[in-house]
């Protein structure tokens, strides 16, 4: 029986918990194949407290694991379907480079998940990317299909369409309780909701959210310094040809590695950021950390004298943002091991927004009982040991 203030529907053919971009994205597949659909977001939309929010993410057909590079065609051609629903522009191609030191395993591994890649020695990199400067011993391998994702422009888009689709959000509205069952009930803040499949999207909640349903994943929310730097020359925020996005492997100086966008978002200020950061409780992601929990600006500091003269070596602007790290820094997409109508996409590891188009797809169809489009057996919760509890 509703409550006061309850919505009067409460039943749908599936619920997704988290309207991140991954959540988005699921639900959007879900309408498309004509299921009713309700999206859940405990904040009100849009916010800035997850992992989804922010102008810009890199996207790239590059990556040392075959089984992502794989999927980039997919995502790039689901990425176009978007931007041709909505008739809005999501995606700059910029070209990204890679950069390492000669013969670097990883870097290997980049080189040969393009096919026909083209790897620039230093006088080569000056054509593509005149700011940076390659170190001795060091290589860089071009993708000239990377670019930048417009994000929250992305975000609302995804979410435009789902609506079009007749699914339904509700925000401002705190999970507190999962029932599962041949039918899952869903108990929030704002109302009682029942379905036969669930899609938890949770980012750096998802833990908490699984764990009263016998889970106890590896999942580690990790604090990100985004940091935008100044361009001392302000040269990047014409109309026409801006410089590349890039990233970093195998630098001792950078072990997880740094990656950098051009100046799209703030007039004549890079985007670069150190892939790492700092422990923390999702629920006080919005405390202010001191400048003691802030280690991997010297880093980046660093890292612009050798690598980016041009930029001045202090950021001009700083935000932040959550990753939500498993310990292989692969995705978690899979059923609940007991509930199988309960499905889990969780740990992105900052690497899954541009795949996300994929990964809903393939959260879609898992929920559906069909055969899903990609492998996944990257993806599987059993490959971590010891994870599931007794269910109370």
């Amino acid at each position: 029986m509703a409550t006061p203030g309850q919505p009067q529907k409460a039943t749908y053919d599936a619920i997704v918990i988290g309207a991140g971009i991954q959540g988005s994205f699921t639900a959007y597949h879900l309408a498309q194949r004509h299921r009713d659909t309700l999206l859940l977001e405990q904040f009100i939309l849009p916010h800035s407290r997850g992992s989804s929010h922010g102008q810009s993410r890199i996207i790239r057909s590059v990556y040392p694991e075959e089984y992502y590079s794989r999927m980039m065609p997919d995502s790039f051609r689901l990425w176009q379907q978007l931007e041709a629903e909505v008739g809005i522009r999501l995606y700059r191609q910029t070209g990204l480079v890679v950069l390492g030191p000669a013969g670097n395993e990883e870097l290997e591994a980049c080189r040969r998940s393009l096919g026909d890649s083209q790897v620039l020695d230093p006088t080569a990199l000056a054509r593509h990317f005149p700011g940076c400067r390659l170190q001795a011993g060091q290589v860089a391998v071009l993708d000239s299909t990377g670019g930048v994702l417009f994000a929250d422009r992305a975000l609302r888009a995804v979410q435009e369409v789902f609506r079009r689709h007749g699914g339904t959000v509700r925000d401002g509205e705190k999970v507190l309780r999962i029932e599962p069952g041949a039918t899952v009930t869903v108990t929030t803040t704002g109302g009682v909701y029942q379905a036969p499949r669930l899609i938890i999207t949770a980012g750096a909640w998802t833990g908490p959210l699984v764990e009263p349903l016998g889970l106890r994943l590896p999942l580690q929310p990790l604090r990100i310094d985004v940091c935008y730097w100044r361009e001392k020359e302000p040269k990047s925020t014409n109309v026409g040809s801006v410089s590349p996005c890039f990233l970093t492997v195998g630098l001792s100086q950078a072990p997880h590695g740094i990656y950098g966008l051009p100046a799209l978002e703030y007039p004549g200020m890079v985007k670069l950021c150190h892939h790492h950061g700092s422990p923390i409780d999702p629920e006080k992601r919005d405390q202010a950390p001191s400048g003691a929990d802030r280690p991997d600006i010297s880093l980046l500091s660093s890292f612009i004298s050798s690598y980016l003269p041009g930029l001045e070596t202090q950021p001009a602007v700083m935000e932040t943002c959550l990753y939500t790290n498993t310990p292989d820094k692969d995705f978690i997409l899979d059923r609940h091991p007991k509930f199988s109508n309960i499905i889990i996409g969780a740990g992105f590891s900052g690497h899954g927004f541009k795949l996300a188009p994929v990964v809903g797809k393939l959260l879609c169809e898992l929920s559906l009982g069909e055969e899903p489009s990609h492998n996944m057996a990257p993806f599987a919760i059993t490959r971590f040991h010891d994870v599931l509890q007794s269910v109370l």
